[in-house]
């Protein structure tokens, strides 16, 4: 008899890593067009993603003494009342997000131009010069050298109200320029991959594509999930989605590797939220984010 052992079956497929959604990002997320949160769904909701009773109460109970949300009744049975606009704790950008998606459908070509940014402020205006540098990288620019950062973007008019309403405006130089480069490297894509981290930027939306499958996989399976996972699913996947556009410049595809997995992250994160938007407009109550994503893959 053979001692040999058996070869071993395929592994299986390592499940995505997707970010942890932070307990007072679940309660603007179950917010719903009505303005109100289920105190018993938010528990519940809260469990299937990790979250203790313990967690989700003092989160309320800190919203609430924040004037952000009013509070009704006791425990599972109460009901929270935004108080405040809660959209902006969870809602997406919406420019940038349908920018994204114009990308993908080949609706946003780039002209060859490139918009470069120097600025010399004085250690004296230290503050000035951190936030203007924090507002190129937010709208999706790279550095260059030390005070020189370009994007393939028109982004001047809004660096330059930003450089203005800082103080520092008169230290901002502004130029555009077809014939970049740096070093030997001229290549636009070639000097895109040397410029942005798009490994990363890439490994996130990998993330999201695995967990975009896990849910159509859950939606369409023989024992669809309850509402309370629908809901847990919904939030999972705005985070993860979130977390990926976040670092994202949104390169014009000219620029960008060939599949760039983006492309198909977002794809297949338009097709939950069409879906897990029909189910809530079947049961009635949904909260405002099936809303938000709606409008924006609408548009």
């Amino acid at each position: 008899m053979s001692t040999t052992p058996a070869p071993a079956g395929p592994a299986a497929p390592p499940v995505p890593a997707v970010p942890a959604v932070p307990t007072r990002m679940l309660v603007h997320a179950l917010v719903r067009t009505d303005g109100t949160v289920d105190a018993g769904e938010l528990y519940a909701v809260g469990g299937l993603l990790g979250m203790s009773d313990q967690q989700v109460r003092l989160c309320v109970k800190r919203l609430v003494a924040e004037g952000k949300f009013s509070h009704e009744g006791r425990g599972r049975k109460a009901l929270l009342r935004a108080v405040a606009d809660t959209d902006g704790a969870f809602a997406p950008d919406v420019a940038y997000v349908r920018l994204a998606y114009a990308q993908d459908r080949g609706g946003a070509p780039w002209d060859g131009t490139w918009h470069l940014f120097g600025f010399a402020v004085p250690e004296s205006s230290r503050p000035a010069r951190d936030a203007l540098r924090d507002t190129l990288v937010r709208l999706g620019a790279a550095p260059l050298q030390s005070g020189l950062y370009v994007s393939p973007h028109a982004i001047g008019p809004l660096v330059e109200a930003e450089a203005e309403r800082l103080g520092v405006a008169a230290a901002l130089t502004r130029l555009t320029s077809t014939d970049l480069r740096r070093g030997a490297l001229r290549d636009p894509a070639g000097l895109a991959a040397a410029l942005w981290p798009l490994d990363e930027v890439a490994a996130r939306y990998e993330r999201v594509a695995g967990l975009a499958r896990e849910v159509l996989d859950r939606l369409a399976g023989p024992c669809p999930p309850d509402r309370a996972e629908r809901l847990g699913l919904s939030v999972r996947l705005a985070a993860a989605f979130g977390e990926a556009m976040e670092p994202d410049p949104l390169l014009p595809p000219e620029l960008l590797p060939r599949p760039w997995p983006a492309v198909a992250a977002r794809a297949s994160a338009a097709e939950c939220w069409r879906e897990l938007a029909r189910i809530g407009d079947e049961e009635g109550g949904a909260p405002r984010l099936f809303a938000l994503y709606r409008g924006l893959l609408s548009a």
